[in-house]
């Protein structure tokens, strides 16, 4: 039996990239991406405020499609167009508040934080993501020649600032100075693991800080990502994204957020990083680390499932 094909609609952001693409794996799909374009005006206006239009997208699909899995606001209006405007039935499925009604959507999956409630609402604990433990596992000999034998490793994870969260050299700084004691004091080897939207000087002055003796990836590196999640004993993440908190949840390996100051509230992320405390799953990083157990965090693949019993 042939796999049902599947259009996935992002904005081209890693993040959004990651959650439509793994559900589709986890459906099963026979996918393909399309970053959507929308035209002047509609780029800057709500999708509450646009019509259900083609005009307001530049995106001329050709290639046959059965579910339309779309991420992120500009994906919203195209995703209910390319729907009703189909000569076959389509399942559309959107992550994310769309912030229009729910009913232009067969399924919304949005995290707990988000506060969505609809019979056609399913939440996720976290985000869902594009990781599989397979992939971790596979990747743990990637990075194996380039750190000491012998020590247990504790990966970081740096997201970068954003609306919420300032990247101060102050704020990394004393996040440096508690990983750096737990290092010396239980002989520990470093991985860290930029993301897209970690700063340069950032990263350079990681080096500087932790010196040779610890293992800093400069680049964007999937493998390197996965294989430091393979090899650590201890998991710090930033607290300014959810996504790499709940991908590292996938490990069932403890995971530190390290706090940084808010510049605004950041209710939603504090409601989420609560929810996953109470689940056992991370702790704050304060000035000692330690080890403890949970189960592991697979979202993706529960909310693939609860979408095929309610397809079937």
């Amino acid at each position: 039996m042939s796999k049902l094909k599947g259009l996935l609609l992002t904005e081209g952001l890693h993040g959004m990239i990651s959650q439509v693409e793994g559900l589709a794996k986890a459906l099963d799909l026979d996918y393909f991406h399309e970053k959507i374009e929308l035209n002047t005006p509609w780029n800057l206006v709500p999708p509450s405020l646009t019509p259900s239009k083609k005009f307001i997208f530049k995106n001329r699909i050709g290639k046959d499609y059965d579910v339309i899995i779309s991420c992120g606001r500009k994906s919203v209006i195209p995703s209910i167009v390319l729907k009703k405007n189909c000569n076959k039935k389509v399942i559309n499925i959107h992550i994310q508040n769309p912030k229009v009604s729910l009913q232009n959507f067969d399924f919304v999956v949005v995290p707990d934080h988000d506060s969505v409630d609809g019979p056609n609402v399913l939440i996720s604990k976290g985000a869902i993501h594009y990781l599989t433990i397979d992939e971790i596992n596979n990747a743990k000999d990637y990075l194996v020649n380039k750190i000491e034998k012998g020590k247990d490793v504790i990966t970081l994870i740096l997201g970068g600032p954003t609306k919420y969260y300032n990247y101060s050299k102050e704020h990394i700084s004393e996040i440096f100075s508690k990983i750096n004691k737990q290092i010396l004091e239980k002989n520990l080897q470093l991985i860290l693991i930029p993301s897209n939207r970690t700063p340069e000087n950032i990263i350079q002055f990681a080096k500087e800080y932790f010196g040779k003796n610890s293992l800093i990836i400069d680049t964007v590196d999937k493998q390197a990502y996965l294989s430091s999640l393979s090899l650590a004993k201890y998991i710090i993440v930033t607290c300014d994204s959810s996504s790499m908190i709940s991908e590292a949840a996938l490990t069932e390996k403890p995971i530190y957020v390290a706090m940084i100051p808010a510049t605004r509230s950041d209710k939603r992320f504090q409601k989420f990083r609560n929810l996953l405390e109470s689940m056992n799953i991370i702790r704050k990083l304060e000035d000692e680390i330690d080890t403890w157990s949970y189960e592991k965090l697979d979202e993706t693949n529960r909310i693939a499932r609860l979408i095929k019993e309610k397809l079937s």
